[in-house]
């Protein structure tokens, strides 16, 4: 759907998204009133953070959306840059911007051709704007004056501890496991049914918990086999468990033997952690605390390849 309300400031975002949080919703005229904006102004707001998911939109009231609400209240500024950077990371229109500074680092130039790329119906100048102030607030874009920015090189300096002191453990996990997905797969799969439980399973497994972490992570990864089932149309009836579903993938040729070979291990390993008494040992496996950390990060892999392959990107793994 094109997008129409690029008008907003990043400020104006966080300030909605505060009027949201207060009582946990907010209509226009209460936003407005809250953040002393024009009602025009406070819709637009409203409406960009929607589309940023920050926050969702119910029968005209907006309401938190996202764990990223929180960092990007704190009194840090540090925290919120970050929280931004994250929200950012997957915006399309975003995204496509920096991609076209890094061709020309006008930003008049680069607006233009994202807004003509995503059929924006706002104005260059407007669409120019609202993703400098989303940019240069996140300090992912960098000014070299005159109209022209660059993206900024690396990642902030302690952006994950000043994450961390501001909302706890949960959203620098995400973080992290956002990153080892990267942007085209967080884009892809669903977050409740994939990011938030390697999210959870990154923590189990930092905290000690190895095979919750084997447990859980492996859920995130069967969840992606069943959206792919749905996708390309493969049967999974009473295909229980990863390696089943990889076999039928693999049987329908929408998945390459290497790559079904690495999602075994993730499905072997589950099975280790899950099923108990193995027949062939006559022993439950334990699953050591190295092994819970890297199965997640394989699974965060794993997801990432097969995404990249489905978007008919040269074959990685």
């Amino acid at each position: 759907m094109p997008r129409d309300f690029f008008s907003a400031t990043a400020e104006q975002v966080v300030a909605v998204v505060d009027a949201a949080s207060v009582f946990g919703e907010a209509d226009p005229a209460f936003a407005a009133e809250f953040t002393d904006l024009s009602k025009d102004q406070a819709e637009a707001a409203l409406q960009l953070a929607a589309d940023l998911g920050l926050l969702q939109e119910k029968k005209g009231k907006y309401s938190p959306a996202s764990p990223l609400c929180r960092p990007l209240l704190s009194p840090r500024e540090g925290a919120r840059a970050v929280a931004m950077r994250v929200v950012l990371e997957s915006y399309e229109p975003f995204r496509l911007f920096r991609e076209r500074l890094l061709l020309t680092p006008v930003a008049a130039t680069a607006a233009q051709q994202t807004k003509a790329a995503l059929q924006l119906q706002a104005d260059r100048e407007r669409v120019k704007d609202t993703l400098i102030s989303l940019g240069t607030y996140s300090q992912a874009l960098v000014s070299e004056g005159a109209g022209r920015y660059r993206p900024a090189e690396g990642a902030q300096d302690n952006a994950l501890d000043a994450l961390a002191r501001a909302c706890g453990d949960l959203v620098p996990a995400e973080v992290r496991v956002r990153e080892q997905l990267g942007p085209p797969a967080c884009a892809q799969v669903s977050h409740d049914e994939v990011v938030r439980p390697l999210t959870e399973a990154l923590l189990q497994a930092a905290a000690g918990d190895a095979r919750g972490a084997v447990v859980r992570a492996g859920n995130a990864v069967e969840s992606y086999l069943t959206q792919v089932g749905a996708e390309t149309v493969t049967s999974f009836a009473g295909a229980t468990g990863v390696n089943a579903k990889l076999d039928r993938l693999e049987q329908a040729r929408h998945l390459p033997k290497k790559l079904g070979y690495a999602g075994r291990y993730l499905g072997h390993i589950r099975n280790a952690a899950d099923h108990g008494i193995d027949p062939e040992i006559n022993a439950a496996w334990s699953i050591r605390r190295g092994t819970g950390l890297e199965y997640v990060f394989v699974a965060c892999s794993f997801i990432s390849a097969l995404v990249a392959r489905r978007r008919g990107e040269p074959p990685e793994i």
